[in-house]
């Protein structure tokens, strides 16, 4: 049924593109640069992806059991999985190019590991997207835009299950574009670490 609805399609090209980007940013980039900090307080490749695969996991959860709720009521498919107009509008804040402004500091549970390898990063981030795809098959003929779970980081504040899965790509979206520029940034840093070498010869 899945494959036949514009919706759930779009978001799977989403996820798609998505997981393309972080095996193209992991190709060929090594431990050494994939947890490469520009700061103490700055994030790694790896720290991105290990945050990504860690935030997923909690959306996913909060919005598991009322998935099997609304199953359980019967509650099918009758519009399309859009977010409503608050849900885009947190969305869309959560694209890149991310600006000073809407810079958002993670909250403690979905910080990631200081010591992650980039290695594991990218299997917890490619583990996430089974699960993620995983949900959206088994509840594609859900109501997913009339069915809310409890945003887990904002006590009070529900969201459809539309909006989290939106969310869900927008906020990778974001930390890829981040990592992107991390490891231009290691690589960067590489190189003026080889010129000085060599001019100090």
């Amino acid at each position: 049924m899945s494959e036949s609805l514009p919706d759930i399609r779009k978001l799977r090209d989403q996820l798609d593109a998505a997981e393309c980007d972080a095996r193209l940013l992991t190709e060929d980039l090594g431990e050494e640069r994939g947890c490469w900090r520009a700061s103490a307080e700055s994030w790694s490749v790896a720290q991105c992806l290990d945050h990504l695969a860690i935030t997923n996991q909690v959306y996913l959860g909060a919005m598991k059991d009322p998935a099997i709720r609304a199953r359980a009521a019967g509650r099918l498919r009758r519009r399309p999985a859009s977010p409503g107009f608050v849900g885009q509008w947190v969305a869309t804040r959560m694209e890149p190019p991310v600006k000073a402004f809407s810079k958002m500091k993670a909250m403690r549970n979905i910080r990631p590991d200081t010591s992650t390898s980039i290695a594991d990063a990218i299997s917890r981030f490619l583990t996430s997207h089974h699960k993620i795809r995983d949900y959206l098959n088994t509840n594609a003929d859900l109501d997913l835009a009339g069915i809310r779970f409890p945003n887990p980081w904002l006590p009070g504040i529900r969201f459809s299950l539309s909006t989290g899965l939106h969310m869900i790509t927008a906020h990778e979206r974001r930390h890829l574009w981040q990592a992107w520029r991390v490891r231009r940034a290691a690589e960067a840093a590489a190189r003026k670490d080889l010129h000085l070498t060599v001019c100090g010869r």
